[in-house]
């Protein structure tokens, strides 16, 4: 069966909506709901079946595109290969020109709607930022719940608490604050037993590779509303993930680290080519920072993660 290649767009407004469509019913996932675009056709490149089937469904043109997932999805009767890009900056005004119903939605009104299983892990791309900040080790509450503050105020979205060398309980009374500092800001992601998972509901859970290791096999650990990921190093520990259900995952060490100078990096051609069989979005971690986000969008990350690149010099 060959794989039926499509162009599909994540389109932003102004105000941040994201623009759907909804599939007719005479069609294959008929009356669910999608990203606007269509066939690649033979020879053509993404960008141009991209800009022609906005143009045509929508009537709109694409002024500012990157590339944001690239997702290989096989329905029992249909194998697809979908390249989604996020589409910042358009001119016309979008309508249905083929007659189809449109609908803008907030990012987290995106998960009230249903959309083709493929389409899955679009939507968790749509909703995840381009970078993810992780704590530094060795700081003291204060100086931690200080930095974030700062984090904050600069407009990260994504914050990963990780503090190793902290006794549990000293942890859990820093994850309480750091989740009243987030509310509404931002995502927080804990890491610990999932025993704790009770504890902080509006926290996600970022597994470390071990968790996933042990934990996989079970599939994932609470519903889908709630933000699960998984440190990865290898392209077995990414099938781990994908096979856990997790919504991203981190990929390190791309370089050299002065985290974990031990550590072999996998450098910028592997770490592609691992991302190019995982279909879920993964940030890039170990030796990048700000300057390497386009690269990593261009080899198919959802973007990079950071302790120090992304901690507030101010706060170090």
């Amino acid at each position: 069966m060959k794989r039926v290649h499509v162009a599909a767009a994540v389109i932003r407004g102004v105000d941040g909506r994201i623009l759907i469509a909804r599939r007719p019913e005479d069609k294959h996932q008929g009356g669910l709901w999608e990203f606007p675009g269509g066939k690649v056709e033979e020879g053509e490149a993404v960008r141009v079946a991209l800009d022609r089937e906005l143009e045509e469904e929508l009537g709109i043109r694409a002024q500012a595109a990157r590339p944001l997932i690239r997702i290989r999805h096989d329905y029992p009767d249909k194998q697809v290969l979908l390249d989604v890009w996020e589409v910042s900056v358009f001119s016309g005004e979008p309508h249905g020109a083929e007659g189809q119903p449109l609908a803008w939605a907030s990012e987290r009104q995106l998960l009230e709607y249903q959309f083709p299983a493929a389409n899955k892990p679009i939507v968790a791309a749509a909703r995840l930022p381009d970078r993810y900040l992780i704590t530094p080790d060795g700081l003291e509450p204060s100086e931690l719940l200080a930095g974030i503050r700062s984090a904050l105020a600069q407009g990260v979205r994504l914050i990963q608490l990780r503090a190793p060398n902290m006794f549990d309980p000293q942890y859990r009374d820093l994850a309480v604050d750091v989740q009243g500092l987030c509310a509404g800001k931002a995502q927080l992601m804990l890491k610990g037993p999932l025993e704790w998972l009770g504890d902080f509901p509006a926290a996600g859970w970022h597994l470390t590779a071990a968790q996933l290791r042990k934990y996989a096999a079970g599939g994932r650990p609470f519903p889908e509303q709630r933000w699960l990921a998984a440190s990865c190093h290898s392209a077995e520990e990414l099938a781990l993930a994908a096979q856990m259900g997790v919504d991203f995952a981190t990929l390190s060490p791309v370089q050299t680290t002065a985290t974990h100078p031990e550590a072999q990096p996998l450098g910028w051609e592997a770490a592609g080519e691992m991302l190019s069989h995982f279909n879920l979005p993964a940030y890039l971690l170990g030796g990048v920072g700000p300057g390497d986000i386009e690269r990593a969008w261009q080899i198919g990350a959802q973007g990079v993660a950071g302790i120090r690149a992304f901690w507030p010099s101010s706060a170090l």
